[in-house]
């Protein structure tokens, strides 16, 4: 079973020249990327030899680059393209890892693809819903070869919801199988259609930075690999969803206020070996790290700071009031009256507040300052 997780990026040969497309490839590269998705549905009633040709260039270079290209295809394209199900090697000569099916078959059709000769990866639409996996795993399919990834949105506020991705996520969870979303970069400006208002699968990620959305996909738990739909991001964009995507724990970016002392910053952001643990014993008003307390124990940390009652999102550290509770790291998880023994030394990001409530008890995070 494929089990590795994997970055990946999105290239649309039919807008962009082979050389444009060769430098972006480079790039990702250069961060570690590894998948490549890009759509056929927009020839449907042109795929010509000669665009076909260009998308297999560009395909050919990213192999030789170490990339798997999935291609999204429909019903249609296979009757353009004269492809059937039980023969895909047209996709095989294209040089592709596999053919996204972005509008679904019988069920049948899906599973009998997944026993291909050359190996091709079938990924199917989670964004679909109903019971559609259902009937794919009813006949038994290779699911060394099946995937599935959700779809990309190009108009504002027609992305999925929340609940709705982790509904939709949770059957491809339970049958073990290897999921994809997507995230949008800021800088990109096209997709395969004449839409440029961000690519991502959830409508809340449409405006985030995009290292957010890279950790609010992996904290639901039902993500596997994390593609940028839109093209050409940025390299400062690339590196941030590398970094984000590697991380060894999940990261909050918080803004620090001005006024912060050395020895708070440090128990924000280093913590011990520079994360936080989540303390078990729960309680729903203060999300604590306490470890910091061994660490920074013999620290002096004065009272100061804002008087008003701390809000959802505010980032304190215990002062010197509080005796044996001092250098602790807590986070406001509602409206909490300040009585001075607790400094507000920042806030969880707007960005980022969201993603606040998929951090867990016991778990292990990182609160991190934006680049």
């Amino acid at each position: 079973m494929f089990d590795m997780r994997q970055l990946g990026i999105s290239v649309y040969p039919d807008h962009t020249s082979l050389a444009e497309d060769q430098q972006y490839l480079d790039l990702a590269a250069k961060y570690g990327y590894k998948r490549i998705f890009t759509s056929l549905l927009q020839l449907h009633g042109d795929a010509g030899e000669d665009n076909l040709e260009r998308f297999k260039a560009t395909i050919d270079y990213a192999n030789k680059l170490g990339f798997k290209t999935i291609v999204d295809i429909n019903p249609a394209l296979f009757t353009d393209l004269g492809v059937t199900y039980d023969d895909l090697h047209f996709f095989h000569n294209l040089g592709v890892w596999g053919l996204r099916l972005d509008e679904g078959f019988t069920g049948v059709e899906e599973a009998r693809m997944t026993r291909n000769p050359f190996g091709l990866k079938i990924e199917i639409n989670m964004s679909a819903g109903t019971n559609y996996l259902a009937s794919i795993m009813s006949y038994h399919p290779n699911t060394d070869n099946l995937l599935g990834c959700h779809n990309f949105y190009p108009q504002m506020y027609t992305g999925l919801s929340d609940q709705y991705f982790v509904d939709y996520s949770q059957p491809y969870r339970d049958n073990n199988l290897h999921t994809a979303a997507f995230v949008s970069a800021a800088s990109a400006t096209f997709g395969p259609w004449p839409v440029s208002e961000g690519l991502p699968s959830m409508e809340s990620d449409r405006t985030r930075p995009i290292a957010t959305q890279v950790q609010h996909l992996l904290l639901t738990g039902m993500v596997d690999d994390v593609i940028i739909g839109n093209a050409y991001a940025s390299e400062a964009e690339l590196k941030a969803a590398a970094d984000s995507f590697n991380a060894a724990n999940p990261q909050l970016t918080v803004d620090l206020n001005a006024d912060i002392t050395d020895t708070e910053k440090a128990i924000v952001l280093d913590g011990i070996s520079g994360s936080h643990l989540y303390r078990g014993d729960a309680s729903d008003y203060l999300l604590r790290s306490t470890l910091p307390r061994i660490k920074y124990g013999n620290a002096s940390i004065p009272a100061h700071g804002e008087t008003g009652n701390f809000q959802r999102g505010d980032v304190l550290v215990v002062n010197d009031k509080y005796g044996r509770y001092k250098g602790e790291m807590q986070i406001a998880l509602t409206c909490v009256p300040n009585d001075g023994r607790r400094n507000k030394v920042g806030r969880v990001a707007d960005s980022d507040l969201a993603l606040l409530a998929q951090i867990h008890p016991w778990m292990t995070f990182q609160l991190v300052t934006a680049k």
